[in-house]
């Protein structure tokens, strides 16, 4: 049996969101922006799943600007918010990030910009205050991710926005704050009010919708200039043709998720414990990360001392159980993961860490057969761990003789 355990890179689309899609590929194929009869129903499509996508994060629809993914809309709103704030703006963000801010963090620093990296506790928490005494007086972005893809922890953003904005500025609005909410939405609750961000990312695939499409809401008033132009799609503020079947079975993933949100994340999260408890069970000595904390239902992150990651994560392939190192988008580097690097894990278990995630369709027989494959992979750690616990108890016996 196949067992997909890494729906924090990508998750399978539901069938209802396939199903969603076909027509807009085949038979009612239109452009959105053409004023003739498949042109308006092509239109009416959008909107829909506009509307959709909104109501997942309790967000106004016309302020939900469709893209191609979470990379452009974290570039949208990073790069975008710092060109409206101005070139004395700074950007304050966290060393946890996903790669499209810190990209974008890098970028704006080798062109002179002031920009601060935030590091996590050891826990993998982001302190709000550390965030708010980082971001002067003046002109300031915030960019602070709701769920860390990697451990799972989920961050403080509503605190961290109230600790923002007691810290005097110039005027109010040169304070934007934005989270990348791609691994919690369609996880956890996630409301745009409730959180105070003015930006927040998206994106379908997290939530079993289709690859390729994602969005960035911006907050009523805030006008984010375009980093691409072209045509008048979507306001201006991102030009180019609409992935009409994209954003229609993004916009049915998002209703499906927020319809089973609580359900869902319930089931998730027994799932995940009992993964949890049957690893830690195999190999005692192993650390999950940001264990204790608030983290999404359907992540773990595990080290284990003295393995490979790599060489773990091929040999579970090879048994079909499908697990990742770490973020997707920086698989194919050598070194530690940044995550771990900025939390201060030890060397000889981040090289050992393996990123398990859990989708809403993973059943107790693939949890089961996980566990299986996880025992025969790891007999060497659990043949060294006895031998030491042999070794430690011989010692003692002696010391006492």
């Amino acid at each position: 049996m196949a067992v997909y355990l890494d729906h924090n890179a990508t998750s399978p689309a539901h069938r209802e969101v396939v199903e969603s899609m076909l027509p807009w590929l085949t038979r009612q194929a239109g452009n959105a922006s053409a004023l003739h009869a498949p042109g308006r129903g092509a239109r009416a499509a959008v909107e829909q799943a506009r509307a959709q996508v909104a109501a997942l994060i309790g967000a106004q629809a016309e302020r939900v600007f469709f893209t191609s993914g979470g990379t452009e809309a974290d570039n949208l709103a990073v790069l975008g918010g710092l060109a409206l704030l101005g070139p004395g703006a700074r950007l304050v963000t966290s060393a946890i990030e996903h790669p499209a801010v810190l990209s974008c963090a890098e970028h704006e620093e080798q062109r002179g910009r002031h920009v601060v990296v935030v590091r996590p506790t050891a826990s993998g928490r982001i302190e709000p205050d550390s965030l708010a005494s980082s971001c002067g007086n003046g002109p300031c972005l915030i960019s602070l991710m709701h769920a860390n893809n990697e451990t799972g922890v989920i961050q403080p953003v509503a605190e961290a926005v109230r600790a923002v904005r007691a810290v005097r500025a110039v005027r109010t609005e040169q304070r934007l704050f934005h989270t990348d909410s791609v691994q919690s939405a369609g996880r956890i609750p996630v409301d745009v009010e409730a959180l105070g961000v003015d930006l927040l990312t998206l994106s379908a695939h997290k939530m079993h919708g289709p690859q390729g499409v994602g969005a960035l809401w911006i907050r009523p008033g805030i006008e984010i200039p375009p980093l691409l132009h072209g045509g008048g799609q979507e306001d201006g503020v991102r030009p180019g043709t609409y992935n009409v079947a994209g954003i229609v079975g993004f916009g049915v993933a998002a209703d499906l998720a927020r319809k089973s949100l609580a359900q869902d994340a319930a089931y998730m999260e027994a799932m995940r414990d009992r993964l949890e408890r049957g690893l830690l069970g195999l190999v005692p000595e192993a650390c999950v990360l940001g264990r204790g904390m608030p983290r999404l239902p359907n992540t773990i992150n595990i080290c284990f001392p003295g393995r490979d990651s790599r060489m773990l994560a091929a040999n579970l392939d090879a048994g079909g159980i499908y697990v990742s190192t770490g973020s997707a988008c920086t698989s194919g580097t050598d070194s530690v993961s940044h995550v771990h690097q900025a939390m201060g894990v030890a060397p000889e278990l981040a090289r050992g860490a393996l990123r398990i995630s859990l989708g809403v369709g993973t059943g107790e027989d693939e949890a089961n057969e996980a566990l299986k494959v996880f025992e025969k992979v790891l007999e060497p750690v659990r043949s060294r761990s006895r031998l030491r616990e042999a070794a430690s108890s011989l010692w003692k016996r002696g010391r006492g003789a």
